[in-house]
């Protein structure tokens, strides 16, 4: 786990700005840095370094191929790059000068190309590879999205990072915030790839390869996709397991303990695990106790208040499994200690507030290991979400009625006062899909917004409709383009990477997504005592080796009581400075009138909007981040 920077055309000042860059990101990589450029002094590459895989000096970067043609900036880790390596020796290639994935992925690229190496490959990756060859620069991500990739052009120069702030403080950045992107922000509490909040800055989407040709203007840009979720998932349901639910089962868990046994053993550092008490971590830390008896260390965050507390029962499940198990019980203060650090962290508005709980509990697992692996994605492989049964039977009554009458009745409730104005366009939905996305997009029109009301297409507009028989698969499909890369890991490695603590996902491996999307829906989503329970087989997998009793209890997650802390004196004042009319209007970005009202409800009535805090964040980022690179 590092973090990757690079300048392409920028001219003078190029080794001056590369290291004010990588000084941007050294939370990605305390333990060494490095500098590369072209003999022409066109392209420049920097790296921070995170020591993971090969300790030694022979695994720094950038790095250049043996034979002098490929020079590589990486961050990530491939976990199958022993395998890499054997395919590497059957054409000749055996001598390598040290032990490091980068090595050999940088060797198998000059081998085998780009394309063919990553369809090879398994990990979490970003990378930027120059060829010396045809003086192409090639950035490429990860097939779902969990290691970051922004780019851009500064100054007429095209510049990559993995950290957006890097780009931020160049010489002669002067990118205005993107106006077109904010009814998405305050609709999401995050910006989808492929866009940022700047003017001419983009993320690289997952699956993706980006190909910079000389001149290196704009027009000499060439994207494509290497792999695809919505291919992948459209392949597998075109080709479901034909077994029973209990060889599914068994299949299941002996992909999930090789992604377990691969993500352990590609580390030279110490390897732990979060677990939060939930299906998802429990099933991973379970599966990595059985690889590695008696060896796992497992961390979990507790509150003193117990309507957010989990702690007890990760303890319960440790004391069952014997991991040696760390937990913390964190205070109010530190919570909002955190909440300072957040402009930065992030680089631009984000505004998931389980951001701070994970943030601390990467903070505590840090003092204990470099390495730790997380359950994320066993919602959105699996059917998990309340949201997903909840679209199926609100749907189910829906569809019954005629569009037109939908449209009519949609009307009626939008006239009716808030609250139950809101659901008129859910009503009015034409298809399961565009109900879930309105169910999940919060209105920003209420902040009367002074910018075109044409909104910019992404990915939630764009999936289309009716791909699969079963709505909820449509719907999954839709949270692992967007809100799963965008939102749930984005918010996993900016806070654990701002401690230096990588993070790995074991659902998240190739042959597990693979294999997920070929189950039936009866499969993840199964009957029980009438109700439909998510998960179904993901559970069967963990009550081997966990009693069913000791789960099945309601889920908590990673929240906070934001709503309590900003009605309080210090929370509160610092909210009123950074939401101050005469500032917004200053700002000239939101209605300082509506945002104003919409405040005046919260504290006087108690009515809360997730937007507050959606509005918060991007304030305190517009206070902390963009004022400073705007000077």
């Amino acid at each position: 786990m590092c973090g990757i920077a690079g300048l392409i055309g920028y001219g003078r000042g190029s080794a001056e700005n590369l290291e004010k860059m990588k000084e941007r990101m050294v939370h990605r990589g305390p333990d060494g840095e490095g500098s590369w450029h072209s003999e022409d002094e066109t392209v420049w590459f920097g790296h921070r370094r995170l020591a993971i895989i090969d300790l030694s000096p022979t695994g720094v970067q950038p790095m250049t191929s043996k034979s002098g043609r490929m020079t590589i900036a990486y961050n990530g880790e491939i976990y199958n790059y022993r395998a890499l390596k054997e395919a590497l020796a059957e054409k000749g290639v055996k001598q390598f000068r040290g032990t490091s994935d980068t090595e050999v992925l940088l060797e198998a690229i000059e081998c085998f190309g780009i394309e063919k190496t990553l369809e090879m490959s398994k990990g979490m990756f970003a990378f930027a590879v120059y060829d010396r060859q045809d003086g192409t620069v090639t950035l490429a991500r990860d097939r779902v999205g969990e290691k970051p990739l922004y780019y851009g052009f500064v100054r007429g120069a095209f510049a990559f990072s993995s950290d957006i702030g890097s780009l931020a403080v160049l010489d002669g950045f002067d990118n205005k915030i993107r106006k077109d992107i904010l009814p998405i922000y305050l609709s999401h509490g995050y910006i989808p790839a492929p866009y940022t909040v700047y003017e001419n800055i983009w993320k690289l989407e997952p699956g993706k390869i980006l190909k910079v040709k000389a001149p290196y203007t704009e027009k000499d840009l060439e994207e494509r996709t290497y792999w695809s979720m919505k291919e992948t998932a459209l392949r597998g349901q075109n080709n479901l397991f034909r077994g029973s639910f209990e060889e599914a089962s068994r299949e299941l868990e002996r992909l999930l303990r090789a992604s377990i046994r691969d993500q352990v053993l590609s580390s030279d550092v110490p390897v732990g695990a979060f677990l939060s008490a939930g299906i998802d971590s429990s099933t991973v830390v379970s599966l990595m106790q059985a690889e590695n008896p008696g060896t796992v260390r497992s961390f979990t965050i507790g509150m003193e208040d117990p309507a957010y507390n989990e702690a007890v029962y990760a303890k319960e499940i440790a004391a069952h499994l014997g991991t040696q198990h760390t937990e913390l019980y964190i205070t109010e203060e530190d919570c909002k200690g955190v909440i300072p650090l957040l402009p930065r962290m992030f680089g631009e508005p984000f505004a998931d507030s389980s951001q701070i709980p994970t943030y601390l509990v990467s903070r505590m697992t840090r003092d204990h290991v470099t390495v730790s692996l997380s359950g994320d994605a066993g919602d959105e492989l699996f059917c998990g979400y309340n949201s997903y049964e909840s679209v199926e039977r609100i749907w189910g009554k829906l569809k019954k009625l005629p569009y037109p009458l939908r449209l009519i009745g949609g009307s009626v409730w939008e006239s009716l006062p808030l609250p139950r104005r809101s659901y008129g366009k859910l009503v009015k939905s034409a298809s399961p899909e565009e109900l879930y996305r309105l169910s999940r997009e919060r209105d920003p029109l209420m902040l009367r917004l002074p910018v075109d009301k044409t909104q910019i297409p992404y990915t939630y507009t764009q999936i289309g409709r009716d791909n699969f028989h079963e709505p909820n698969h449509d719907i999954m499909l839709m949270d692992l383009m967007m809100y799963h890369p965008d939102d749930i890991l984005v918010k996993v490695d900016r806070t654990a990477m701002a401690v230096s603590l990588e993070t790995r996902v074991p659902l998240l491996d190739r042959d597990v997504v693979e294999f997920a999307w070929t189950l039936p829906l009866s499969y993840v989503r199964g009957d029980a005592g009438g109700q439909r329970i998510g998960k179904r087989i993901l559970k069967d997998v963990l009550y081997r080796h966990v009693p069913r009793e000791m789960m099945e209890r309601p889920k908590k997650g990673f929240s906070i009581p934001i709503m309590k802390w900003l009605k309080e004196k210090e929370l509160r004042a610092w909210a009123e400075g950074l939401l101050a009319p005469e500032k917004l209007r200053a700002q000239g970005l939101f209605d300082a009138d509506a945002v104003s009202q919409m405040w005046r409800e919260f504290i006087e009535q108690d009515h809360w909007r997730i937007q507050i805090w959606f509005l918060l964040m991007f304030e305190a980022w517009y206070e902390s981040e963009y004022r400073k690179s705007a000077a």
